[in-house]
């Protein structure tokens, strides 16, 4: 009985996080919304901020990550304008919650991490949340995941200094890269990239944002100092 109490105390907060914070502040997309609003996010988040779940904010997640503000998850499914049946490779899977979030959303996921602490992590979490068809490869996410390129959607969960060029060539012609790109933590841009051509590319300025670093051949250098 504890756990059902538990998990409607948990549904009312995550509908009311969808209104408030999210609906609220302009994400209109019903796919966006309805995601938000099925996916338990309490079963993502460190056991020990699980009643921090619900709040509109990054919470620690181990070996110096975080899962990114409810927000910014919806902002970003937002931007990639899935309809359902896309293929999205998502950038930096961290604990799996912005993976399950593209799933509700329609689209087939393939998400690359670089930390295998926490591809172990995620894996565990998408099994108990019910996205073990979500296809979690550990490697460098800058460049991509060629194995099943071309994609309909990208979308980086990390900030980088400039946009990859592998993940640009990775979309197909129409597809779209959601994407930070900075010169330091406290200074991002999120970018959206449409793929216009072979070699054709427009860009779209979607506002400021703040992530932990882009690490990758074609991101930051790991042994350096980053602010």
């Amino acid at each position: 009985m504890a756990g059902k109490h538990l998990e409607e105390k948990f549904k009312s907060e995550r509908l009311r996080m969808v209104e408030e914070q999210i609906a609220d502040r302009g994400v209109s997309d019903p796919k966006t919304l309805d995601a938000m609003r099925t996916v338990r996010r309490h079963l993502f988040v460190n056991p020990s901020h699980i009643y921090s779940a619900y709040e509109d904010r990054p919470l620690p997640i181990g070996q110096g990550q975080t899962i990114s503000q409810p927000y910014i998850v919806a902002l970003m499914t937002e931007a990639l304008k899935l309809r359902g049946g896309e293929t999205v490779l998502e950038i930096g899977t961290g604990c799996g919650y912005a993976a399950a979030v593209l799933k509700e959303a329609g689209a087939e996921v393939v998400t690359v991490e670089r930390i295998e602490e926490l591809v172990a992590l995620s894996k565990e979490n998408l099994k108990a949340a019910g996205y073990e068809d979500i296809k979690v490869i550990c490697g460098d996410g800058t460049l991509g995941y060629a194995e099943d390129a071309p994609y309909d959607g990208i979308v980086v969960t990390a900030g980088g200094p400039t946009i990859p060029a592998h993940l640009k060539h990775q979309l197909k012609v129409g597809g779209r890269l959601v994407v930070p790109v900075g010169p330091s933590s406290w200074n991002q841009r999120l970018v959206r990239v449409t793929r216009t051509g072979e070699e054709d590319f427009d860009e779209e300025d979607l506002g400021g944002v703040c992530f932990v670093p882009l690490i990758g051949e074609e991101g930051w250098d790991q042994s350096k100092s980053w602010v």
